[in-house]
């Protein structure tokens, strides 16, 4: 059997499986009380799982979950009553609708033909467990997926365009056919499959930041090193710019005011304060993702910076 035929067959056969998921609306417990949520609808062994619906109209409640879930427009448009009740957009072919834990929204879609979206689902400890390493480079794209843990109700969602013939297009139906046809090993399948799918979105997301705005170029430094805060140095930046590391010296004091030196160690330890805040990770585990050679170095450099030790700090 070809692919594409293994292909229709799993939409088809997810497709008849969305009918049957456990997507019970609940009346908040604390909070909001007129707010409705639904619950992790996979099994207790899965922290990753695919659906897919399909069909020509779909109407949901507004609505809160207690989960990750990056749907995908695979076929016709749909839209989304999202954040707030007056905010209506429309998701084209070939495009993702990301959503946080506890976001508001619904599903919105009519059509002659028929609407096919394919939804990957996360568990929201498996997420901070397994996947912070791959969006930390993006740090608007990490701030994103880390501010559910400190607010509940952020109500940020990511409408993500993509070309066509995309990378992601094939990662999801790579993904809708190895859950559609489920064995021992599919969550290890799955979950090394996010991790790509991840990666490719954060390189979408960046690119449609890169191209959104004409930037200076000391602002592209910046933002260069943003996403490379844990392996930067004034030699890669002007191995990646062509120019030499005594200009982007002198050009980011000129522009900003600060030594490169001070502005890297700003960005690290921002980051430094989101993790230890939303994430369960030692500061050994922190601080190799900030890019220090040893614990003791992070240690030092965060008390320089705060006055405090990270224990204190949260403390405080």
């Amino acid at each position: 059997m070809n692919r594409n035929k293994i292909l229709e067959l799993s939409i088809n056969k997810l497709g008849v499986e969305f009918g049957s998921l456990d997507l019970t609306f609940h009346k908040m417990p604390e909070g909001r009380t007129d707010d409705l949520t639904s619950y992790w609808p996979g099994g207790d062994n899965e922290d990753v799982m695919v659906c897919v619906f399909k069909g020509k109209e779909i109407s949901e409640p507004f609505h809160r979950q207690d989960f990750f879930f990056i749907n995908y427009a695979y076929q016709n448009s749909y839209e989304v009553l999202s954040a707030r009740y007056d905010n209506l957009i429309t998701i084209h072919e070939d495009e993702c609708y990301i959503g946080q834990p506890y976001s508001g929204y619904a599903l919105r879609g009519k059509s002659e033909d028929e609407i096919v979206i394919f939804g990957i689902l996360i568990r929201r400890d498996a997420f901070f467990k397994e996947y912070l390493p791959v969006i930390f480079a993006n740090i608007s794209l990490f701030r994103f997926f880390i501010e559910p843990q400190a607010n509940k109700f952020s109500e940020k969602y990511i409408h993500l365009a993509l070309p066509k013939g995309n990378a992601v297009r094939t990662i999801f139906e790579l993904m809708v056919m190895e859950y559609a046809d489920r064995k021992t090993d599919t969550q290890l399948l799955l979950k090394s499959m996010l991790h790509t799918l991840l990666i490719a979105i954060s390189r979408r997301y960046r690119l449609n930041e890169i191209g959104s705005t004409l930037k200076s170029l000391s602002e592209q430094i910046l933002e260069y090193m943003d996403s490379h805060s844990n392996a930067v140095s004034l030699k890669t930046i002007a191995e990646h710019f062509s120019y030499h590391p005594s200009y982007i010296s002198a050009l980011l004091r000129k522009e900003t005011g600060r030594k490169f030196t001070e502005i890297l160690l700003e960005k690290r330890m921002e980051r430094a304060i989101l993790l230890l805040r939303n994430t369960t990770l030692s500061t050994e585990e922190i601080s190799y993702l900030l890019g220090y050679n040893n614990h003791s170095n992070f240690f030092k450099a965060f008390k320089e910076y705060f006055g405090k030790t990270p224990r204190e700090y949260l403390k405080a």
